[in-house]
């Protein structure tokens, strides 16, 4: 496993619906080393801090698997950053990914927190209304991370897994449990449990106690 392309941002405006918004989702490949911090990669744009980033979701991750996949299904080509992702990696293992793995590359670890939950912003990026559905069906999110340990990264540095309990949940399961209508509380519970991201566990933690449905406390993510 490897790095295959680092992604990074600038601020750049988007259409959604009848709104103008700004947006770092358009990431492109940057080239020499670039320095990871406990909020990410030095020089990349989060444009809306309320539902991106932060230390829980420091650092996005997609594999080049993954691309194969959707170039299939679309029948195109997509360059990496589309999904805006900071780092496009080889693969992510012979594993499911799941919340507590750790990803180590030179003296940087990453920890993962959350599958990616998309939105309108993505569809918009794709040009497709109904990409948000689209993208749940799949069940490809990619990886939300925390940053353990910062430090320098560039292109084809080797990527080692160091995997969780697996008592923890997948990224697909916590994607399918954060967009069921049928929340199983012992699902919940496993979520609790995991190092998730803080805001998420907050949510996790009002669904158990109120029972409540997705409209209740779905925030908005991309």
């Amino acid at each position: 496993m490897q790095i295959l392309s680092i992604n990074s941002g600038r601020p750049e405006t988007i259409t959604i619906g009848q709104r103008v918004a700004t947006t770092g989702i358009f990431k492109t490949p940057i080239a020499g080393q670039v320095h990871v911090s406990t909020q990410g990669l030095v020089g990349d744009t989060i444009a809306d801090t309320a539902h991106h980033g932060g230390i829980d979701q420091a650092v996005y991750l997609y594999s080049a698997e993954d691309y194969a996949w959707w170039e299939a299904k679309l029948q195109r080509p997509i360059p990496f950053g589309t999904f805006g992702e900071n780092l496009t990696l080889s693969s992510f293992g012979p594993q499911p990914l799941r919340a507590g793995d750790r990803i180590a590359i030179n003296a940087v670890l990453l920890e993962v927190t959350f599958p990616r939950i998309p939105c309108s912003t993505l569809a918009a990026r794709m040009s497709d209304a109904t990409f948000v559905q689209q993208f749940i069906q799949a069940r490809r999110p990619g990886a939300y991370t925390r940053v353990l340990s910062t430090g320098d990264l560039q292109v084809n540095d080797p990527v080692t897994m160091e995997y969780a309990s697996p008592g923890f949940p997948t990224l697909t399961e916590l994607s399918d449990l954060w967009h069921d209508r049928d929340r199983h509380p012992d699902l919940l519970r496993k979520g609790l449990n995991a190092p998730i991201a803080e805001r998420f566990k907050a949510i996790f933690q009002q669904w158990l106690e109120r029972g409540s449905t997705p409209s209740d406390s779905v925030a908005h993510e991309d």
